[in-house]
């Protein structure tokens, strides 16, 4: 599974690089894998190694632009097989990971909406980032 999902915070990029490295962020966003962080790359974001549901790896990279910043979010695994957290499964039918890849891009983006509107609290459209 190759997810990438982005959104525009308007945001100092150092907030939103605090913000991902909060507990509850990825909790939130990956509620099901345990995560290590192998690349800690200061404000440009986080590298993860993934284990659980998916055997992989994920990461946010924070591009800065304008005001705020681009999170780039990327989720590169696999779905692992069922009563394993780190041996890949064996998918013939190409639905059931397309499915887990529009339900996970899906919620990636209600997670940073989330975070966006937290960390935009008080700001009105066209106003100068937080």
């Amino acid at each position: 599974m190759d997810l990438i999902e982005e959104t525009f915070l308007a945001v100092d990029p150092d907030v939103v690089s605090a913000a991902i490295r909060e507990p509850r962020f990825t909790a939130d966003l990956w509620p099901d894998l345990d995560l290590s962080v192998f690349m800690d790359r200061g404000r440009d974001g986080v590298r993860w190694s993934a284990t659980g549901a998916l055997v992989g790896s994920v990461e946010v990279w924070l591009e800065p632009y304008g005001d705020g910043v681009v999170a780039h979010t990327f989720v590169r695994a696999d779905l692992t097989r069922r009563g394993s957290t780190t041996e890949p499964a064996q998918i013939d039918d190409w639905r059931k990971t397309a499915a887990e890849h529009q339900r996970r891009a899906r919620h990636a983006k209600a997670v940073w909406w989330g975070v966006k509107d937290r960390l935009e609290a008080g700001r009105k459209p066209g106003e100068p980032a937080v």
